[in-house]
């Protein structure tokens, strides 16, 4: 006995079309137990309205990864090889310990350091946090990690190490002058040392300076409350603070960095150390829904210009339902509410809070700042550049090519036209008009979003390696994108209507914040 309803897959893949002949007079490749059927989308969806959604389209096309659990758990890992680094928070000056002297004099039992061979003891804090090594991100204050916090105690300096110092010219110089090199004999682990008002979490390092530098009279590091120029901090800043600071122009000045080790011949294996370069975060899924229905009548009737008006309000609700997707990805915040319905989290709140932050200004922004600001975001230690998109509203996109110099071949020379930016082609990617502007940090891949258009949003600047798409698949469901055809018919109601439905339960994975950036 036959199968009362046919539920055979059609022999080709189904496409919008096959929908479309819904009135009198056309057809359709739909048999009546196709109709009945759930039919998942997934990806193809995208295929519609590609300019009112890029953000969406890249996620769907590259970075797709399935999860079988609505509240989706995730593992950051971060290398720790770059972060061997601290700041000289104090010395010992002629066996008295020194935190709060605003001339950090480099000396030796209450002499000026004057020769390799003389012994030194430093106390060393850090800026990040050592489990998962969680660094400060510019200009995130919020979030903000003070050098010498509450688990961030340097665990990576051993005996047989050496050290690279750097230090000032005088008190009341700029910047660095020479270094010092230091080769550890023995490490105190595990300390609390009262510094710039309050306490650090620190280790003493002691041992014999290997390299002089009678140019480096101070060390380059934090002193007190009122810092000399040049230091980290002004006045009126904390200057255990540094989530403000750019790294290479500013913070990489005053580290001192593990620069290898040395060893007597025919020496023992030296000693090691553990690092935790792993943290974990999670994120939640969103269900949206999108309903089309009409009744019977309205369906069947023929129309001008576009005969099925079933047809056509299929077509714009695929894409309906794709632009909600895609203002959500963007704007959303993660949330589970009194009713236990669950939002994900969109890029501009995420970023907004963990990532990166910059100004754009377009009247006032000149090449020179916003290649100040590709410094500290395209920085290679903590992000990769190609794997970035910057998606902008139309103001900004028509300022990036501008700057580029993409009118008149640089023909209106100006101090902002330079040939440290400009436009290098354009291309199509699933679909989306990329531009690549070259700079001296990398090529930006730029793409318009108009729904960035009348925020307060200028640009984001999105590591697409670092984030994801989460689908909710299992059990042998998938909750991508999908159609359910039939959800009510005259058939199944008694009601003389149809109703269809969309349906999609995705949500959004965002992981290194470092590797993200926003300008507002």
């Amino acid at each position: 006995m036959a199968d009362y309803v046919s539920v055979i897959t059609p022999n080709t893949d189904l496409t919008v079309a096959d929908f479309d002949g819904r009135g009198p007079g056309t057809s359709t490749n739909l048999s009546t137990g196709d109709i009945r059927r759930k039919y998942n989308f997934g990806s193809r969806v995208s295929e519609l309205a590609i300019p009112q959604d890029p953000f969406f389209r890249f996620l769907s096309k590259a970075a797709k990864k399935a999860t079988d659990d609505p509240q989706f758990k995730f593992t950051e890992k971060r290398p720790s090889y770059h972060k061997r680094y601290a700041y000289v928070i104090g010395f010992v000056d002629g066996g008295a310990d020194v935190f709060t002297d605003s001339l950090m004099q480099i000396s030796d039992s209450g002499a000026a350091l004057s020769a390799a061979g003389q012994r030194m003891k430093l106390y060393m804090a850090t800026d990040y946090k050592s489990q998962g090594n969680v660094q400060n991100i510019y200009n995130e204050n919020s979030n903000n990690i003070d050098v010498g916090a509450t688990g961030t105690r340097p665990a990576f300096f051993l005996p047989g190490q050496l050290v690279k110092i750097p230090g000032k010219a005088s008190s009341t110089g700029t910047g660095t002058s020479g270094y010092q090199v230091l080769r550890i004999d023995a490490v105190t682990d595990s300390l609390s040392k009262t510094a710039g008002g309050g306490s650090k979490e620190c280790v003493a390092v002691e041992g014999v300076v290997v390299k002089y530098d009678s140019g480096a009279l101070e060390f380059a590091s934090f002193y007190n409350d009122t810092p000399s120029a040049g230091g980290v901090g002004t006045a009126t800043d904390d200057d255990a603070q540094v989530s403000d600071r750019e790294i290479a122009g500013e913070l990489e000045a005053n580290r001192s960095y593990v620069m290898g080790s040395a060893h007597a011949e025919g020496s023992g294996f030296p000693e090691t150390w553990m690092d935790q370069p792993y943290s974990s975060n999670h994120g939640l899924t969103q269900i949206w829904k999108t309903s089309m229905a009409m009744t019977n009548t309205a369906r069947a009737t023929v129309l001008k210009f576009e005969s099925s008006e079933w047809a056509r309000v299929w077509k714009e609700k695929l894409i309906e339902h794709k632009w909600d997707i895609e203002t959500s990805l963007l704007f959303g915040s993660q949330y589970t509410d009194g009713s236990s319905i669950q939002y994900t989290q969109g890029a501009c709140d995420y970023i907004s809070n963990y990532g990166n932050q910059f100004s754009l200004a377009i009247a006032t922004k000149t090449q020179d700042d916003f290649l100040d600001d590709l410094s500290s975001y395209m920085d290679p230690r903590y992000n990769n550049s190609q794997a970035t998109l910057f998606f902008c509203s139309t103001a900004v996109y028509n300022w990036l090519h501008k700057l580029s110099g993409y009118f008149a071949n640089n023909l209106e020379t100006s101090p902002n036209l330079r040939a440290e930016m400009s436009l290098s082609g354009k291309k199509k990617v699933f679909g989306v008009d990329i531009s690549t502007i070259s700079t001296v940090y990398g090529d930006m891949n730029v793409a318009r979003n108009v729904h960035l258009d009348g925020t307060n949003i200028k640009m984001l600047g999105i590591n697409m390696k670092n984030c994801a798409y989460r689908p909710l698949v299992g059990n042998g469901l998938n909750r991508d994108t999908s159609v359910y055809v039939g959800v009510q018919t005259l058939e199944n109601s008694g009601v003389d209507r149809r109703v269809d439905q969309i349906l999609t339960e995705a949500g959004m994975e965002w992981s290194m914040a470092e590797s993200h950036a926003i300008w507002t």
